[in-house]
């Protein structure tokens, strides 16, 4: 198949080259910054690559792995170019948004949008943080239409496992978007809030495996986190607000001097935590 991918940093850099290093398919790759564009050639992970878009309806499959603004601004100024029959993937990190506009086009247009989020990643950014084995035994959630046909869904789920996801499950884009909000985006601000503390300046010697993970994804990309919060801020705020709450919880036990308080606090955590990973 020709297949476009849009956007050229962590996520889509990874998929190019999962493309090119999994499946014979031929790839043309699209990034605003021609240098991300010109190394993704060099490297192997396009056979051709630019900061234009081509003729969309060469394409088969178009990916969309851009910030959700940018692939909405993408499907309403160019759905009318893709054409009948054709796929259109986006592997933003939220779905109410990208998928209201992707199926409101795919229906008027005739082709097939599925809204996408790779569970995978790093705290790095960049084509350069790219590599072709991100996806490798990863999971990969699929947003559909709740009346897509049967047999698209399945090319989906084949395509995404054609480049190395080890399961796909299927759900509603409110249902991503509830839940994401709290395994990925509350992590996310917790680890860039808690770096914040005067006392991280000099922990070098006094931190070992605890401090490395709960500060791990203090590192972002800035802009497009700030997007992804933004547009699913109603469903972040309430896990914001609730954490804050727990923590309280536990600074309140201390200030009272309230062990047995504090000792309940601490075993239902552990309990929990057995729980949810059974």
């Amino acid at each position: 198949m020709k297949i476009l991918v849009c956007g050229l940093g962590l996520i889509g850099g990874s998929f190019a080259r999962a493309l090119k290093f999994y499946t014979e398919h031929y790839v043309y790759g699209c990034d605003v910054d021609i240098n991300s564009a010109r190394k993704a050639v060099l490297v192997g992970a396009c056979d051709e690559a630019g900061d234009t878009l081509p003729s969309l309806g060469e394409f088969d499959v178009i990916v969309l792995a851009a910030y959700p603004d940018a692939s909405v601004d993408f499907i309403e100024n160019h759905a009318h170019e893709i054409g009948k029959g054709k796929y259109v993937f986006d592997l933003g990190g939220v779905k109410r948004v990208v998928c209201e506009a992707g199926f409101a086009a795919a229906e008027k247009y005739g082709f097939t949008f599925i809204g996408g989020h790779p569970m995978a990643g790093t705290q790095f950014s960049g084509f350069t943080a790219s590599r072709e084995n991100l996806y490798k035994n990863a999971p990969m959630i699929l947003v559909p239409q709740s009346d897509i046909d049967v047999d698209r869904l399945d090319f989906a789920v084949k395509f995404f496992k054609s480049v190395g996801f080890a399961s796909v499950s299927v759900t509603s884009a409110k249902d991503h978007d509830e839940i994401i909000a709290y395994t990925s985006q509350l992590a996310h601000v917790l680890s860039n809030a808690y770096v914040k503390s005067p006392t991280a300046r000099r922990h070098k010697g006094y931190s070992a495996g605890s401090f490395r993970d709960l500060t791990r994804v203090a590192h972002l990309n800035a802009k497009m986190w700030s997007e992804l919060f933004m547009d699913n801020r109603d469903m972040l705020v309430p896990e914001i607000e609730l954490l804050a709450k727990n923590l309280l919880e536990y600074a309140d036990a201390m200030k009272s001097g309230d062990t047995e308080k504090l000792e309940s606090l601490l075993a239902d955590g552990s309990r929990i935590n057995d729980e949810i990973k059974e």
